[in-house]
């Protein structure tokens, strides 16, 4: 055999083999790629929200088989409470999960989910958030380019500052405190006498450190987790709210998912809710010890009733003015 013959051989040899393969590819179903989405909440990574977040990463991808990933970002990493949820709906971002008080400039009738004293069990605000009530809540949202995948919680807020005890109504008085900017929360603590200071949480351990504000209110696990009990010294049971947290993401990619999809996200987020609220009641009780032991003096037994006089029945009053008492009285009706 010439080189020219043995050549043309070769030649011949890797055109059929090329055949081959691109024969072979064709009748193979080409990978399917992965959709990377970015998912961001201001807690620590300590907290409940980033270990609830973390499995519903997990989930997404299992479920979806890999057809979707999802990165979590915690401590603000990514923004504010309202940068991300100002990215969420612009669609730089694509799922956030913050404090239900950050949407209510977005959703103002969400604001019925913060008036003091109002939910009384985690029973209690599963059956609002799961059921109907919460349903149409959520809502209320998508006119803002935000689709709700399902209510976490943040939990009860308890009263924390630098400068005195709080047992009673009458010791809040002159006290500078953070707050959302939820109006029922500001409207609260301007009738009791206090000073609300509204600031993103991923601003609030500095203002603790620096005295810009005497104090915050905030579950005990969330105290703990950001670690509060280094820049404040009392603590006070209130109890005076309960917030939760909606889990949003843009709209338009959530309805460009694929039907079988957007049912598996909505679906994983709702169940996740049921565990990350039960990270926070089994964790409570340890979270409490555990800020005493660091030094917070804690009183345990404040006179709640001494609050609750004095905010309920004028923030209620508000509330109604503007929406009508309908969702109030359901949700009410939803603890018995």
């Amino acid at each position: 055999m010439t080189l020219k013959t043995a050549s043309l051989t070769r030649r011949g040899a890797l055109m059929g083999a090329s055949a081959g393969l691109g024969l072979f590819m064709i009748g193979r179903p080409a990978l399917a790629q992965t959709t990377k989405l970015r998912f961001a909440h201001p807690h620590p990574e300590a907290d409940s929200w980033h270990k609830a977040a973390l499995l519903f990463a997990e989930q997404i991808k299992a479920k979806s088989q890999g057809r979707y990933e999802v990165q979590v970002f915690a401590n603000g990493a990514l923004g504010s409470d309202a940068q991300t949820i100002s990215a969420v709906r612009g669609g730089s971002l694509d799922i956030c999960l913050t404090g239900n008080p950050f949407f209510t400039g977005l959703a103002p009738k969400l604001n019925v989910l913060d008036l003091p004293f109002l939910i009384q069990s985690r029973k209690h605000a599963a059956a609002v958030m799961d059921g109907p009530i919460g349903d149409g809540l959520r809502r209320e949202l998508e006119g803002s380019n935000l689709k709700a995948l399902a209510t976490w919680e943040i939990g009860w807020r308890n009263l924390t500052n630098n400068r005195r005890p709080v047992a009673t109504a009458a010791d809040i008085k002159g006290l500078k405190i953070r707050t959302t900017p939820n109006p029922a929360h500001i409207k609260a603590f301007q009738l009791l006498g206090a000073v609300p200071t509204p600031m993103a949480f991923t601003e609030l351990f500095t203002a603790l450190e620096t005295g810009t504000v005497d104090g915050q209110e905030n579950p005990v696990t969330l105290i703990l987790n950001a670690k509060f009990h280094e820049v404040q010294k009392h603590l006070s049971l209130t109890r005076h709210a309960f917030t939760t947290g909606p889990v949003v993401m843009n709209k338009a990619k959530f309805d460009a998912l694929p039907a079988d999809l957007q049912e598996v996200f909505v679906k994983i987020a709702v169940e996740i809710a049921g565990t990350q609220r039960q990270m926070n009641e089994d964790t409570e009780g340890s979270s409490l010890a555990a800020l005493k032991k660091a030094g917070m003096q804690a009183v345990e037994n404040p006179d709640r009733d001494s609050f609750a006089k004095i905010v309920t029945t004028e923030v209620e009053k508000d509330f109604v003015g503007k929406f009508g008492s309908e969702t109030l009285d359901a949700i009410k009706k939803a603890a018995v």
